[in-house]
């Protein structure tokens, strides 16, 4: 199961995140009080390691624009959380390694990924970044698990509920792991993965084949590869 660490402004949360465990990283370009500059970003994502998915979160943005973005910087998904229509997505999706298209809990939407053409569906609050949990029966059968990232309202001590009612292909979390708005708290960070691992291991939870190849694929990992260590890790 793939852990999301959301809502990272600086290299320090980053390379925390990874060093922690976290299978993917997002990079919040949409306003908010974790939004962050392409600029800034790229300077991130140059440290962190292959096999770690680089997440560009978007909200109502112009697709060309979404695509120019992740393509210069080098990210290895987009994530489309606003209004984006089938078509927008789709065209996005053409484009760029990964997509995930987000929707609140409940909404009609959730149950046609297909026709957005979107390699993943994210199911969250109505408010994202509220800290809130939704009711997750409305995720339920609405979408393949093995597609399926769970968000809203996630921390150390609801997560392993949450993978145990919903079997999802990963997970997703922000304010569960802040000190503040925009700054990671270690101790809540390792609590979150440290219970998430523990709950996929006793839900038994494999990955599905279908999108772990489009995954790795937008990791830059190749068959055989363990992943770019860090810099501090490589012989000078």
């Amino acid at each position: 199961m793939r852990v999301k660490i959301c809502g990272i402004t600086s290299e320090a949360d980053a390379l925390l995140a990874v060093g922690l465990g976290a299978n993917a990283l997002g990079f919040i370009f949409a306003p908010s009080p974790r939004q962050v500059s392409a600029r800034a970003v790229q300077q991130i994502v140059d440290r962190v390691p292959r096999g770690v998915l680089t997440v560009g979160v978007f909200r109502d943005e112009a697709p060309a624009r979404v695509v120019e973005v992740v393509n210069r910087i080098g990210l290895g998904a987009a994530q489309l959380h606003g209004h984006e229509s089938a078509d927008q997505t789709r065209w996005v999706a053409q484009r760029v390694p990964f997509t995930i298209r987000a929707f609140p809990a409940g909404h009609p939407d959730v149950s046609r990924i297909d026709d957005y053409g979107a390699d993943s569906v994210l199911v969250d609050n109505a408010s994202p970044g509220s800290g809130e949990v939704f009711d997750w029966r409305l995720a339920e059968g609405v979408v393949d698990p093995a597609r399926l990232f769970v968000s809203g309202g996630l921390n150390a001590g609801n997560v392993a509920d949450a993978v145990a009612h919903l079997r999802p292909f990963g997970v997703d979390v922000c304010s569960g792991v802040e000190a503040e708005p925009g700054r990671k708290d270690p101790h809540k960070l390792r609590a979150f993965l440290v219970a998430a691992r523990q709950a996929a291991l006793a839900a038994g939870l494999d990955e599905a084949e279908e999108v772990s190849g489009v995954w790795v694929a937008a990791t830059g990992r190749t068959e055989g590869d363990e992943g770019r260590p860090f810099d501090w890790q490589e012989e000078e």
